[in-house]
């Protein structure tokens, strides 16, 4: 399969693209900056393509699997998504916005009958938590709750930032009864020990809210990240400030700052930082926790990505929306390097 890496000039998108040249794989790059994706192809010895997502129509000729790595992926999603449908080009991405999940999720009929794999979430976002997520359903099918965390390092990119920046007016998320409920940021908090000790863990909208349901069939999600009792406050205090963040010119100004002075983690960082996941499901009579240990967000995000593309090559790309947990099983994320396994009732060992 020809796999075209659509925004591989950003951050994580030249990660990507790099892997799948030291990987071999078949693929160019594309993007709407001419200089930077003409520039990435030539040091890569791959085409180029250099095109705005509305115009991916034009720019599929010989093109099996579109990797969208273009945020904020609201943005981009809809146009190039179209164009797979209609040319029966396979999308995968790496977002973790539940819009685009939940809009996905939605054209899953539509992509059936035109054969088209629609697979969303393929980085850090949603990987690691939705195959946790899937372990704890095997592990108790019974389970009507469902709460997933993780303690990450801060490190992200202008590109991660920029997507932050477009959903931050949206408030917090939750689901509840099946449905995705609105709540306020940071609406509540709990101790957790995700692997390394008790931490202050927060409530986020996470893109879990949208996927693990359609993974798991749990009706009850809520999604947790650690972060000091300080930065708890600092973060209710947006449920004021946000709706200066629905004014247009004040989101493109701050998304824009972003892009062009966040530069995102070192490589020393990516090769050494580590995450730790916790997941809890109950039916209210049973309660069950399993943990992971992962590498650090981004150095997980290019190998789930690019495992993933290699995995639909040999395997075949089912047609449909499907969550990462659902193409590939829970155990996907145990094929990628530095992820030893579930730890179910225990802890990983400290990093």
């Amino acid at each position: 399969m020809t796999v075209l890496i659509y925004g591989a000039y950003g951050y994580t998108g030249e990660l990507i693209a790099r892997e799948a040249a030291d990987r071999d794989l078949d693929f160019c790059v594309g993007g709407r900056n001419g200089t930077k994706t003409r520039g990435l192809g030539i040091e890569l010895g791959v085409e180029s393509r250099v095109f705005p997502a509305d115009r991916t129509a034009d720019n599929l000729d010989d093109i099996d699997i579109i990797l969208n790595c273009a945020g904020p992926f609201v943005e981009t999603y809809e146009p190039i998504v179209e164009a797979c449908l209609e040319h029966g080009v396979h999308y995968v991405d790496i977002t973790g916005e539940f819009p685009v999940f939940e809009t996905l999720a939605e054209r899953d009929r539509e992509a059936e009958k035109a054969g088209v794999c629609l697979l969303p979430g393929m980085g850090f976002d949603v990987v690691p938590t939705d195959c946790l997520a899937g372990h704890l359903h095997d592990r108790l099918p019974s389970a009507t709750h469902l709460r997933l965390g993780f303690d990450a390092p801060t490190n992200v990119s202008g590109g991660t930032l920029a997507s932050v920046i477009e959903h931050a007016s949206g408030g917090g998320k939750v689901r509840r009864d099946g449905r995705i409920e609105d709540v306020p940021v940071a609406h509540q908090s709990r101790e957790i020990d995700f692997g390394a000790g008790p931490r202050n863990g927060v409530t986020i909208p996470w893109g879990d809210v949208s996927t693990a349901y359609y993974t798991t069939g749990i009706p009850n999600i809520e999604v947790y990240m650690a972060m000091p009792e300080g930065a708890e406050y600092l973060m209710r205090s947006t449920n004021y400030t946000a709706p200066l963040l629905q004014l247009p010119m004040v989101k493109e100004t701050l998304k824009t700052a972003a892009r062009s002075f966040v530069s995102g983690p070192s490589q020393r960082t990516r090769e050494t930082e580590q995450v730790y996941l916790w997941g809890e499901a109950t039916n209210g009579e049973e309660t069950l926790t399993s943990r992971l240990l992962t590498p650090e967000t981004y150095a997980l995000t290019v190998d789930a990505a690019t495992t993933g593309i290699e995995r639909l090559d040999s395997e075949g790309a089912p047609p449909g929306f499907h969550t990462p947990a659902s193409t590939f099983t829970p155990e996907y994320v145990l094929e990628l390097d530095g992820v030893e396994g579930f730890f179910d009732e225990g802890y990983p060992p400290l990093a």
